[in-house]
């Protein structure tokens, strides 16, 4: 980072973020994302991934600053030292997964997931799936609400109330984790091998609907969904060091 970076702020719609963006960008100036050394992303968790989604693959490294309702992935807003802060932040390397879902219309939809890859049931009927890693059928009929596949930032999310694991940062894992499991009854679901390459199968489509949604996209009517991690795509994240990203999956396994 230079002496003294471009920075491209962005803001969410809140009132409080465009507040925010005017402020900062009096004082520091604005850049265009792909002219930045970094970015500046104003608003809560939703809004940060959809500037991950939308900008991540320029490499720029991330300073995002809580001005909206969930903000894990924020910093605290404080218009004041930015450039200070900037400096000190410590980063955090995230790899987000691949979703590749075929349709009953014989469409193949694909999409990046920062946080998880869910699927769920579109009508009353529960969802009947069955589960490959790797090539190889682990579970041959799994009736549910929904199941999705974790990364390491996003199970403090959505897989952390569905009672799946909170993952450390680095640990080359995902969480496998059921949404109101009916049969197996017991099963919790698994954590696995980053590398693992997770097959869902609808095993009636017609019948039990199932959409399958990577972060906030969203594919109806699926008939199989692979995922795995990207090979090819990383985002770095930048956080305050008294209150860095693995500080925080640690302090919400303590949390009464």
């Amino acid at each position: 980072m230079t002496a003294t970076p471009r920075i491209a702020f962005l803001a969410s719609h809140a009132d409080g973020a465009q507040r925010a963006l005017e402020a900062l960008t009096a004082q520091h100036g604005q850049h265009a994302p792909e002219d930045a050394d970094i970015l500046v992303p104003l608003g809560g968790d939703g809004f940060m991934l959809a500037t991950l989604h939308r900008y991540g693959g320029l490499g720029k490294p991330v300073y995002g600053m809580k001005l909206g309702t969930v903000g894990f992935l924020m910093n605290q807003h404080d218009g004041d030292g930015l450039l200070g802060r900037l400096h000190a932040a410590e980063p955090a390397v995230l790899r987000p997964l691949e979703m590749v879902a075929q349709t009953e219309s014989g469409a193949t939809v694909g999409s990046l997931a920062y946080n998880e890859v869910s699927l769920l049931r579109q009508t009353r009927q529960a969802a009947h799936l069955r589960i490959d890693l790797n090539g190889e059928t682990r579970l041959d009929e799994l009736i549910c609400d929904g199941v999705m596949v974790a990364t390491p930032a996003g199970s403090t999310a959505y897989n952390f109330s569905a009672h799946g694991p909170i993952l450390p940062l680095g640990a080359n894992v995902v969480a496998l984790t059921p949404i109101a499991a009916f049969r197996p009854r017991r099963w919790r679901g698994a954590v696995l091998k980053a590398d693992t390459e997770v097959r869902f199968h609808v095993l009636d489509p017609y019948k039990r609907p199932v959409s399958a949604t990577a972060d906030s996209h969203e594919v109806r009517d699926v008939v199989e969904v692979t995922i795995r991690e990207s090979h090819d795509r990383t985002v770095t994240l930048l956080f305050d060091p008294e209150h860095n990203l693995e500080e925080r999956m640690l302090a919400e396994q303590f949390v009464a």
